[in-house]
């Protein structure tokens, strides 16, 4: 290798590795407080996070879908800011992959069913029947699927979702088989399979 070819490569190391470096690291800011900047999500944060020891005790993840419009997910986040018991969840996912933190993650916020279907249509039942509910469950809505309730999750959902399902899985440390679908755990609209598309796809990316 020549002088210059050999210069040349090490300026090219150099720079890999200095952007390497700078690179945060996912499983560090999970771990951090307040209002983070996490690459790869537009993150808009109502309530900041705390001191995660200090967090409610999450041991699974729901995933919802509603038949709001786009744009409907930054209202639900804010009315859900203002009033954390309503009927709603924790982090909101619009159209264009905008995540909102709606809700101290100290509360509970009221979603799901109860966990009440037991016929083992999609998942073995055994594990969650009236045991995967609001009082140990993040919700996370995925708005826009109206008025088609079958229309998919947008490219941009999907996209937020591969970072943020990692995150939340780190930061509260569930594991990957506790990602539910909606209608996984709960007797949901028979039109379509709520949340089940994205629950499988965060099953499929593995760890």
């Amino acid at each position: 290798m020549t002088p210059r070819l050999l210069a040349a490569a090490l300026c090219i190391a150099a720079l890999v590795t200095s952007a390497v470096a700078q690179t945060p690291d996912l499983a560090a800011i999970a771990r951090s407080s307040g209002t983070p900047e996490i690459p790869g999500l537009k993150m808009v944060w109502l309530a900041p996070w705390g001191d995660v020891a200090r967090s409610h005790p999450w041991r699974n993840i729901i995933v919802h879908q509603t038949e709001g419009p786009a744009g409907s997910a930054r209202g639900g986040a804010q009315a859900q800011s203002k009033k954390p018991s309503r009927r709603g969840v924790m982090v909101w996912v619009e159209t264009d992959g905008t995540v909102y933190w709606a809700v101290d993650e100290k509360l509970v916020t009221t979603h799901g069913d109860g966990a009440n279907r037991n016929d083992n249509k999609y998942i073995d039942n055994g594990s969650t029947y009236h045991q995967v509910v609001a009082g140990n469950s993040i919700g996370v809505e995925f708005a826009g699927n109206y008025p088609d309730v079958t229309r998919p999750p947008t490219e941009a959902q999907v996209a937020a979702w591969r970072i943020l399902v990692k995150v939340l899985r780190t930061r509260y440390n569930v594991p990957l088989e506790r990602v539910y679908a909606h209608n996984w755990i709960d007797f949901k609209d028979a039109r379509y399979c709520e949340g089940c598309a994205l629950a499988n796809m965060a099953r499929a990316w593995g760890e």
